[in-house]
């Protein structure tokens, strides 16, 4: 039989789902079982800016297969990651430094300018995690890789050697 509903309230729908998924480990269950396994790293995001809805269209596309082939049984660790490098954060850096071409960058002192961008980076991961867990988006979180360490730099050397 079907029932009224007077009010749907879809905020607290929304944290009621939220919080059975954390509290039962739903997520973490999933990387637990037995079956095949499909791997997904994310294509990272640069957080050099406060996350946008276009962060949250794409954070939904690459939540569809990774969903749908767990679905289907197969035990899919998901492997967040964050773009470190390239023209946003340098982009970002220089606005805010107040520089405007590569003098002006020799002239603050480049590994300076580099400490800068690793630390822009860094400003907003947290505003990106919230978005992340309240869209209800499965990824590591926890154990991401990142662009700017060795041992990714590394790896993609290997790739192209």
């Amino acid at each position: 039989m079907l029932r009224n509903i007077d009010k749907f309230d879809q905020v607290e729908v929304e944290k009621k789902v939220l919080d059975f998924w954390e509290k039962n480990k739903i997520f973490e269950k999933s990387l637990n079982k037995k079956g095949k396994e499909y791997v997904f790293y994310e294509g990272p995001p640069t957080a050099n800016g406060k996350p946008g809805i276009h962060h949250v269209v794409a954070r939904c596309f690459k939540d569809i297969i990774p969903r749908y082939k767990t679905m289907r049984g197969y035990r899919v660790p998901r492997k967040a990651g964050w773009d470190t490098h390239g023209l946003p954060v340098e982009l970002q850096a220089e606005k805010e430094l107040g520089l405007s071409n590569k003098q002006d960058i020799e002239k603050y002192g480049i590994g300076k300018f580099n400490q800068y961008c690793k630390e822009l980076i860094w400003r907003f991961k947290d505003e990106f995690e919230y978005m992340t867990k309240r869209m209800g988006y499965w990824i590591d979180l926890k154990n991401p890789y990142v662009t700017y360490k060795n041992a990714y730099i590394e790896s993609v050397w290997w790739v192209f050697s």
